[in-house]
């Protein structure tokens, strides 16, 4: 299935049906009076995120919704039926803006969490309502209101606990398919990854967490160059940052001078990533060249950066890996839950 996070949609809510100009004709009643309905309520159109979709493919081919119009009102006081309000499902993690202003209107960050995005229009009041002791005879009604219209931009952006970043050909699709189920591209040139993927690592006693792998980023990434730009949202959700660092000896440039690059276009696109806490994986031990390896080690050591040397095709170093990020995990969900029993 093809990945799609970023689309622009149309909506418009369903105008308010006409009110009724009607009288009441009936035998023996010869001062019968207006009896008009009032028009239904235009339907609303809603985002409601559900976990069936991971993708907003189905956005990119059908761009322009529209809800039901109410209908209008008729005689016998006899109101008209609301339109149904449309409800267009987005996976979970979908941010909804304004495409004009780029306000952000809503964050649909859980199942089934969702948003009135563009109002239906009242309808129109019947005739009935105008009837007053000097005016018995009102021969008009009110036209139903205009629902809401709006551009929106849609941008998903994947939930995950741990996000793997760090230079084209680091390791990152390796790792994620030896520690999770997931199956992404995997070859020996840059770029292999051309999508985010997400796995799911079953720890003990039936818990888990999830590890997105962020599609390799470059100098640059934060102006558009690469891929980076394009995915760099994906990372805003995580609340780990590990950075994989090449040491084997076939790698180019100096594992220090990497790891900085990546923080540096982390940091010109949003500050706050800088928050997150981040832990550095040297991967490829299996060919791993000692200088590089101890010199990216020191440097960790000096800035009191968490470190683990592993080698996803020989297994070293995988299982203290997932222990840490695991323990790490915990701690914030901890973190969270108390911050929302406080609240």
């Amino acid at each position: 299935m093809q990945f799609v996070d970023y689309v622009k949609i149309y909506v418009k809510a369903g105008n308010g049906g006409r009110g009724c100009v009607s009288f009441r004709r009936e035998k023996y009643v010869p001062r019968g009076g207006p009896n008009g309905g009032d028009g239904g309520r235009g339907g609303h159109v809603i985002i409601r995120a559900t976990k069936e979709m991971n993708t907003l493919l189905d956005q990119r081919y059908h761009h322009e919704y529209r809800a039901e119009r109410g209908e209008h009102g008729k005689g016998k006081n006899m109101h008209g039926k609301n339109g149904e309000d449309l409800i267009i499902p987005v996976p979970i993690g979908t941010v909804i803006k304004n495409a004009d202003t780029g306000e952000t209107i809503s964050d649909l960050y859980s199942e089934g969490s969702s948003t009135i995005i563009a109002q239906g229009g009242r309808g129109g009041l019947g005739n009935t309502h105008f009837a007053t002791p000097v005016r018995r005879i009102p021969r008009f009604a009110q036209i139903g209101e205009e629902g809401e219209e709006k551009w929106l931009v849609l941008e998903l952006k994947l939930l995950a606990d741990v996000g793997l970043i760090g230079l084209p050909n680091a390791g990152k699709s390796t790792l994620i398919s030896v520690i999770s189920s997931a199956k992404p591209k995997i070859a020996d040139y840059p770029f292999t990854t051309l999508v985010p993927n997400l796995g799911v690592v079953k720890m003990s006693n039936f818990k888990s967490f999830v590890v997105a792998d962020i599609p390799g980023l470059i100098e640059g990434a934060h102006k558009g160059t690469g891929l980076g730009f394009q995915f760099l949202r994906h990372v805003e959700r995580t609340s780990i940052l590990l950075h994989l660092i090449d040491i084997s000896c076939l790698a180019k440039g100096e594992p220090v001078e990497n790891f900085e690059k990546i923080n540096r276009e982390l940091a010109f696109y949003s500050p706050l990533l800088m928050e997150k806490h981040q832990a550095v994986a040297a991967t490829k031990m299996d060919i791993a060249d000692k200088k590089r390896l101890d010199s990216l080690q020191q440097y960790c050591k000096t800035k009191q950066i968490d470190f683990y040397a592993i080698s996803a095709v020989t297994g070293q170093g995988i299982k203290g890996l997932l222990l840490y990020l695991f323990s790490k995990i915990e701690e914030r969900r901890h973190e969270e839950g108390s911050s929302k029993n406080r609240k």
